[in-house]
């Protein structure tokens, strides 16, 4: 947290690749503009289909205008901080997806869990409404009380480009993430 109690601080030390680069270390103080409200309280590996929770941006520093036009978008990427994890919890060793020893090992930006250096997420969800400074989501993968980043109207034609591949165990692990509890 920065002195005022409103920021996050964050503070990379890049390693460069070679000695012809320098080290530079950057901080970046990084303010919510706004927070998740509802939805659920923990955090699961799956079943966040069907989960509805509101994005309530900060009306102490944005009006109603941030949002015109935003309603016109059928989903949101959403840049939050995985705000229920230590900071220290960054194992250094390679790990299996969800421990689970069919699946390969792999290092830190190998996966898409909140074990990350800075604690950021991203997450694309359905935008169901936009009421004032409320934004109303469906599938938002983040819990009540987190602090949300950024927000952006996912553009289709800013998704991979050319052709994806992935190996299998992601679509294996995966499987049932938006799936809604109880289906």
């Amino acid at each position: 947290m920065n002195p005022t109690g409103r920021g996050i601080s964050v503070d990379p030390t890049p390693t460069p690749p070679s000695e012809e680069l320098s080290t530079v270390a950057e901080e970046f103080t990084v303010v919510p503009v706004a927070h998740v409200i509802g939805g659920r309280v923990e955090p699961t590996d799956d079943y966040w289909g069907g989960t509805r929770s509101v994005i309530r941006i900060d009306p102490e520093r944005y009006t109603e205008e941030s949002v015109v036009g935003l309603e016109a978008f059928s989903h949101i990427e959403v840049v939050f901080l995985f705000h229920l994890t230590a900071p220290g919890d960054l194992p250094p060793e390679l790990r299996r997806p969800r421990g689970n020893p069919d699946w390969p090992a792999g290092g830190t930006f190998a996966h898409r869990n909140m074990r990350r250096v800075n604690r950021l997420g991203v997450s694309r969800c359905r935008l169901v409404a936009v009421d004032g400074l409320d934004l109303h989501v469906e599938a938002l993968d983040a819990v009540d009380g987190t602090p949300v980043l950024d927000i952006k109207p996912w553009f289709g034609v800013m998704g991979p480009q050319g052709e994806v591949h992935e190996p299998a165990w992601p679509s294996q692990m995966l499987a049932d993430y938006y799936t809604a509890p109880g289906e």
